[in-house]
């Protein structure tokens, strides 16, 4: 796009590759690394302006992770829920960046900007988890300078085969952007097609919250599964009354003396009880026989009234990640 006019070293390219970072911080599918490569290309001949370029990129990452580590400080769970169905990833954006979190700790800030999806969900969840500002704040300026950095550096090492590239472009810069956006809705199309199938192949019998409740009073109750992270259990700690909490990866060691023929009632806090539902899936090849999501998870059922246990955030989150 830059090279559609005269100089590609303009205030208006400028502008451009700080709307593209932008847009991709938001969560638009609009990679900025091709924008960033070229201004890297570019440094030898326009240092001024190539040094401005590197400012206002890590500049609007610092700035746009802060609000996103501000709204999940405040709205909590419920930012990330409206992430995950607005993200074109729904059904593991959260939960693939919570396993992160768990295993690498505050570190996963200084490459989530390269891992799509990672970027986008990792300040608001480390928000919600009460992360101090002052570490974050620290942690998303080096992450945000390794990244910029990085595709500055590659375009400057590829500076003869981008200026090579260049006139090309110019020539033909409206086919490009004709490519690029049928790229764009081909990569879309392709995780629509993945979003679809996932919810096909999760599709089974649910139970309803109220079926659950007074199956609970009965003599000989299901064993209800609370199939939530620990992280996951952090941002939201109700539960429901006798559930017991297994995180997906540690099913295989906390249900190893269950009897097959119990009935197994699972629950979560995603979108279309994914977590659940895959869990289901894992009992059902490890042979219990009476396994069943529960329809709209923990949400449905404090939704609909029922009681529900509390206990106590900080001790299930993270240690790095809260306040002293």
């Amino acid at each position: 796009m830059l090279s559609a006019v005269d100089s590609p070293a303009t205030p208006w390219s400028l502008g451009l590759i700080g709307l593209n970072v932008l847009l991709e911080q938001l969560g638009m599918p609009l990679p900025a690394a091709p924008a960033l490569m070229l201004a890297g290309s570019l440094s030898g001949a326009h240092e001024l302006w190539a040094a401005a370029v590197l400012a206002a990129a890590i500049g609007i990452c610092i700035i746009t992770d802060v609000g996103w580590y501000m709204s999940g400080r405040r709205y909590g769970g419920r930012i990330m829920r409206l992430l995950c169905r607005i993200s074109i990833s729904p059904d593991s954006c959260v939960r693939d960046t919570q396993t992160r979190f768990e295993s690498w700790g505050a570190k996963v800030l200084l490459v989530a900007k390269f891992i799509p999806g990672l970027s986008l969900i990792s300040p608001p969840l480390a928000g919600a988890l009460r992360m101090p500002l002052s570490s974050f704040v620290l942690l998303s300026a080096l992450g945000s300078t390794l990244w910029v950095g990085t595709f500055f550096a590659l375009g400057a090492l590829l500076r003869p085969e981008i200026e090579a590239l260049r006139p090309y472009l110019h020539r033909a810069w409206g086919r490009a952007l004709a490519g690029l956006a049928m790229l764009l809705a081909a990569y879309l199309l392709f995780k629509w097609w993945r979003r679809w199938r996932l919810i096909v192949t999760l599709r089974m019998a649910r139970i309803e919250v109220s079926e659950l409740a007074t199956l609970l009073q009965q003599q000989r109750p299901p064993l209800v599964l609370d199939v939530r992270s620990h992280t996951a259990y952090a941002l939201e700690p109700r539960a429901i009354p006798s559930s017991l909490h297994v995180p997906p990866d540690e099913v295989h060691l906390r249900l190893q003396d269950i009897e097959r023929d119990r009935e197994v009632i699972l629950y979560c806090s995603c979108p279309n009880e994914a977590s659940a539902a895959r869990v289901a899936q894992l009992l059902l090849r490890l042979g219990f026989r009476r396994v069943r999501p529960l329809l709209g998870g923990l949400d449905a059922w404090i939704a609909a009234g029922y009681p529900y246990t509390k206990a106590a955030a900080a001790a299930q989150a993270p240690a790095v990640l809260t306040e002293s």
